[in-house]
């Protein structure tokens, strides 16, 4: 049977790094992997999405519109943006984390407020959780893409892997036990 992840938010968070790493462990387990990325204006805060599909044998990546197991938002307004991407009876992970657009930054518009408990009216299964604040507490908020790995290999029933050895390969050495204990944080969710 073949599953399917979205993965969203905005330029700058490490979603793409996410992907990587998830698509890689994929792989390890021995299943096939199609993983596509649209950056968008992400070097501008735009959105950001990959859509990784896996299985015993997997034709295309793409995610059609109902048809996501799992949606990953990095960015709350982003799981919003997305939320018709989630098959009925799918799971909804949320960062519960604000970037603000450029008219929100400059008063032309206001954030919205309510979003997770709008989300929560909407979808059946809702994780939400700050990542940013837990990346913070463990040293480096630039680790919260991986806290939110964390929760998306929990969620998937992948925590069965040694993640840590995948993150070898794509987390230079120095960094490589911060981002173990966000994975690891993540998982705790």
């Amino acid at each position: 049977m073949t599953k399917s992840i979205l993965l969203v938010g905005v330029g700058g968070q490490g979603i793409i790094l996410a992907s990587k790493i998830l698509s890689e462990g994929l792989l390890k387990l021995g299943y096939d992997v199609k993983m596509s990325e649209i950056h968008g204006m992400a070097q501008r805060g735009g959105s950001v999405t990959t859509q990784i599909r896996f299985g015993e044998k997997v034709y295309s990546p793409c995610v059609g519109s109902g048809e996501a197991d799992v949606l990953a938002a990095f960015e709350k307004v982003e799981a919003v943006r997305w939320l018709h991407q989630l098959k009925e009876g799918g799971t909804l992970l949320v960062n519960d984390y604000e970037i603000y657009s450029l008219p929100v930054l400059i008063g032309q518009e206001k954030y919205p407020e309510g979003i997770i408990k709008e989300l929560k009216s909407r979808v059946e299964n809702v994780k939400s959780f700050d990542a940013g604040k837990i990346a913070v507490e463990l040293g480096n908020i630039k680790t919260q893409n991986i806290v939110i790995l964390g929760a998306l290999i929990k969620a998937l029933r992948l925590d069965t892997l040694d993640w840590a050895d995948v993150m070898k390969e794509y987390i230079p050495p120095r960094l490589l036990d911060l981002n173990v204990k966000a994975l690891a944080a993540g998982m705790e969710i």
